[in-house]
């Protein structure tokens, strides 16, 4: 493990060129100038996930369609120790579709049995308007919950990250990817990728393309980031998310530059590709105010491995 200089007081080694939220897990995300810390991740990301009428939650993976359906907070929404009122809505669209309006004073319905990546528990239900927005959108029996902070919690794998929690996200509360990396990768693309593809927390500029596989502890403003995990990647990257039409392409190539077999060859193989690091930060789980993450801030790389098959993945 090598102690950057920059833990030291010199320049930064990144900085934060945006920061995206993704209030309904798989829909749209939404670009935003700061964003709250709170216990599982920035303040609205996957608070909510549409379900089957099982309670079963739909991803990309299974319903790409999603990937159309834009969601708005309002713009105070992100500021520091809102609150909402019986006046604040989510606003969702789609095409051929209403605009759908949901009040963020939590329902007061309770829908028992919502499983998600083998989680299981209660959520809030947003009722039937949203139920049959979606059902008619997607073609199935559909319904929209809200995760149920009061009396649930769903914690990250305790492997890699002790004591850290998340709501609908797949697995950890931030993932950041540099706009390097991705410029790396388009390079090799015959139709160049944006960052929507890969639908993460943070992109970081101004470093060398994937050495945030390498980061094993940052600092972002005064906050404490662990680099926990190298992201593996599902079939989500070959949806475009402008049609939802999905494609053989990045993860034919990435296959090919990002595979375990490249990166970690020493270690066992199981045919996965990565991009991106996961992350959790360690003051996001302890009181306070003013814990504010924005667009521009420096990140300073505090530990790093030396390469990829010393990462966690």
């Amino acid at each position: 493990m090598e102690k950057s200089a920059s833990s030291t007081g010199t320049a930064a080694d990144a900085k934060i060129s945006s920061i995206f939220i993704y209030p309904i897990k798989s829909c749209r995300g939404i670009s935003v100038p700061h964003a709250p810390l709170t216990p599982t991740g920035f303040r609205w990301d996957r608070n909510w996930v549409v379900v089957n009428q099982k309670g079963r939650a739909y991803s990309q993976r299974a319903e790409a369609k999603l990937a159309l359906v834009e969601v708005n907070l309002p713009k105070e929404a992100f500021s520091e120790g809102w609150e909402p009122t019986k006046n604040s809505y989510m606003e969702i669209k789609a095409p051929g579709m209403d605009l759908l309006k949901i009040s963020l004073v939590k329902p007061p319905q309770v829908a028992d049995g919502v499983s998600f990546l083998g989680w299981s528990g209660s959520a809030l239900d947003e009722g039937d308007e949203a139920a049959k927005w979606f059902t008619d959108f997607l073609g199935k029996p559909s319904r929209m919950v809200r995760f149920n902070a009061a009396s649930e919690t769903r914690a990250v794998d305790p492997v890699y990250a002790q004591g850290h929690f998340i709501m609908f996200s797949d697995q950890y509360p931030f993932m950041l990817i540099s706009q390097e990396s991705l410029d790396a990768l388009n390079k090799l693309l015959k139709e160049p990728v944006p960052i929507n593809r890969f639908r993460p927390n943070i992109l970081a500029a101004g470093c060398e393309p994937f050495s945030e596989d390498l980061w094993t502890e940052i600092k972002i403003s005064q906050f404490s980031f662990h680099g926990v995990k190298l992201c593996a990647r599902c079939k989500v990257p070959t949806i475009n998310q402008d049609t939802a039409i999905a494609g053989p392409e990045p993860n034919e190539t990435l296959m090919k530059v990002r595979s375990d077999k490249v990166l970690r060859p020493d270690k066992k193989q199981q045919g996965k590709i990565y991009f991106g690091q996961s992350l959790v930060c360690k003051e996001s789980l302890t009181e306070g105010k003013a814990k504010m993450v924005k667009v521009g801030d420096p990140i300073y790389v505090i530990k790093k491995v030396s390469n990829a098959a010393e990462a966690a993945a």
